[in-house]
């Protein structure tokens, strides 16, 4: 079965970005490289706190559409429910 994931990375001013990927690890690490120009890059958001797991692609993109439409307030609320401290949750993946 396919895993795909609905994340949210952050700065540690707390900008906010959500996306969606079958490749967590990954995905973050492309992040933390900022091998891609633009938003995450410039605003340095390479923290993970939150993330969520689905077994089918159009639940996932349906979750990542959903959380993009809120305001930052309920973003906020999401990440704080499940880490109240704003920790990076890919801490440890990658070694020193």
């Amino acid at each position: 079965m396919k895993t795909y994931y609905v994340y949210i990375m952050a700065s540690k001013s707390r900008t906010l970005n959500t996306g969606v990927t079958n490749n967590l690890e990954r995905r973050v690490l492309q992040h933390r490289s900022k091998l891609q120009e633009g938003f995450t890059a410039r605003y340095n958001i390479n923290r993970l706190v939150h993330f969520e797991v689905f077994g089918d692609i159009r639940l996932a993109i349906g979750q990542e559409k959903q959380i993009k439409a809120w305001g930052r307030m309920k973003r906020i609320a999401l990440i704080e429910s499940g880490n109240r401290d704003w920790k990076d949750l890919s801490d440890g993946w990658y070694g020193k």
